[in-house]
């Protein structure tokens, strides 16, 4: 029988240009937001949609300074009717040099 992974392991996450953040914990967001947005970069997409839902704001506040830090991040909003509203940012990726 094969051995179980430690609790602590990283879980793959495919990479969809969608991340949904109701699964992770706070905590986690600081390494998980850098980390998705570069492996989104390495396989050419240029859009990503994060959803954090419309709650009290706080997540969305931390995804936001998140992203204004990130070399990464060509710009970002907020999703209209169609991409989740104030519950969702819609990110546009810089091109590769």
């Amino acid at each position: 029988m094969p051995a179980e992974p430690p609790e602590d392991a990283p879980v793959p996450l495919p990479i969809t240009g969608e991340l949904d953040l109701h699964t992770f914990r706070p905590a986690d967001l600081g390494e998980l937001i850098p980390a998705y947005l570069g492996e989104c970069e390495r396989a050419g997409l240029r859009e990503v949609r994060i959803i954090h839902g419309k709650g009290t704001g706080t997540l969305r506040t931390t995804v936001h300074a998140l992203l204004r830090r990130s070399p990464l991040v060509a710009s970002f909003r907020l999703g209209d009717e169609t991409s989740g509203s104030w519950g969702a940012t819609l990110v546009q990726l810089r091109p590769r040099p």
